[in-house]
């Protein structure tokens, strides 16, 4: 239950360990939501392990605590969602009075916003970050990131499920800002929140970050050929990729209550009432797997939909994304480019009335609203072949979308 254990956690930099040399930095976010501490424990370890590679890092690893204060109450958050706040007008809104006065999120978010400008600017190369999360219904081991390339291939590194288009369903995250942001991101959910296996998963998640990102040679990390094998171990029955297909939005007064017993990943069949609110039965409208059911007292999400992405079109798609065919979406028939933008595009559903949202995705699009009769869809930052081979360089978090 929400409340009845905390975390300690004395300093927003929990810690942080740099090589002798420049290099690709390594961020590591744990506990931004408070009930969820199991990487805050994970990234401890590892900062503890990684003294002795002190030498032979190239780079830095940094690691910084989310909410504190929820951290230390032991709940998801105090008066507001850390991970739904990390928007434009938000942000400027913060930045413009200091938080002064405001609620405990509002100082959590002031606070951490600077640690993270503080990181990107002192940066001498690529930055990759890491937030580490946990669910509130168990069997929750998987990845979610935006998929432009150099994400989804940060993303490929780790051997759980990959999950596709999230931010298209979940505004606000730290995940979603940074990867505008020329920072490579990556979410990891590692198992139910008081599940001791799931802090064992975060290490090992942090130990193949430290890999990918370059900081350390796999040779020298044996902790991250383990790391590969717990994963793989752990998540092996698990589809390779899913794309989201629906969220249950829960908002104050509802009576939003899942069923008990329901597993992330679990198959439904459309018709199956899995969830009760005042209105009576929740019932799925579509066949699927259930992601994140909420069994705990805070939140905003009462479950997701995901349905698995067959990795043909996963590599029909990079295909087309390195071979820049993108720039054709503009002329295709039903389509308009939006008025001052160089991105974003409005679909007429009656004209592209077939698997128009589909195509988008493949070419390296992302849906921003659909109208009904149109979708307005904007092509991902850094959705380039020549990222693979030298990843964005950083912005800062002020820098607009667009502007690189």
């Amino acid at each position: 239950m929400e409340g009845s254990r905390g975390t300690k956690v004395e300093e927003r930099l929990i810690g942080t360990v740099v090589g002798p040399d420049g290099g690709p930095v390594l961020i590591c976010v744990a506990g931004i939501h408070g009930n969820e501490p199991a990487g805050v424990h994970a990234v401890r370890r590892v900062l503890v392990a990684l003294e002795e590679h002190r030498d032979e890092l190239e780079g830095s690893f940094v690691a910084l605590a989310g909410n504190i204060a929820a951290l230390e109450a032991g709940r998801r958050f105090v008066d507001r969602d850390l991970n739904r706040a990390w928007t434009r007008d938000r942000l400027e809104r913060l930045r413009g009075n200091g938080a002064a006065g405001a609620s405990v999120e509002d100082l959590e978010q002031v606070e951490l916003l600077e640690e993270l400008e503080g990181v990107l600017r002192d940066a001498g190369g690529p930055v990759f970050a890491l937030d580490l999360h946990t669910t509130s219904g168990p069997g929750g081991i998987f990845s979610a990131f935006t998929d432009s390339l150099p994400h989804r291939a940060f993303a490929g590194d780790f051997p759980v499920p990959m999950i596709f288009g999230l931010e298209e369903l979940v505004d606000g995250t730290l995940l979603n800002l940074l990867s505008e942001n020329g920072v490579v991101a990556l979410t990891v959910e590692t198992g139910q929140h008081e599940e001791p296996a799931a802090i064992d998963r975060a290490e090992a998640a942090i130990w193949i970050a430290i890999v990918s990102a370059g900081l350390l040679p796999e040779r020298l990390v044996p902790e991250a050929t383990e790391a590969r094998k717990l994963l793989r171990r752990d998540a092996g029955h698990l589809p390779r990729a899913l794309e989201m297909r629906y969220k249950r939005d829960v908002v104050d007064g509802d009576g939003f209550v899942m069923q008990p017993g329901y597993l992330n990943f679990q198959s439904v069949r459309a018709g199956d009432r899995i969830a009760r609110d005042a209105q009576g039965d929740v019932i799925v409208y579509e066949d699927g797997r259930l992601l994140m059911p909420l069994y705990q007292e805070q939140g905003e999400d009462g479950f997701f939909l995901v349905r698995e992405f067959p990795q043909f079109w996963m590599g029909v798609s990079h295909v087309m994304r390195r071979m820049g065919l993108s720039r054709l979406a503009f002329w295709l028939p039903g389509v308009k480019r939006v008025e001052d933008s160089d991105d974003e595009v409005v679909i007429n559903k009656r004209v592209e009335r077939f698997f128009a949202r589909q195509l988008f995705h493949l070419l390296g699009f992302r849906q921003l609203e659909d109208a009904g009769s149109s979708l307005l869809m904007r092509r991902r930052r850094f959705d380039e072949g020549r990222y693979l081979k030298h990843p964005p360089a950083p912005m800062s978090l002020e820098t607009p979308p667009g502007s690189d």
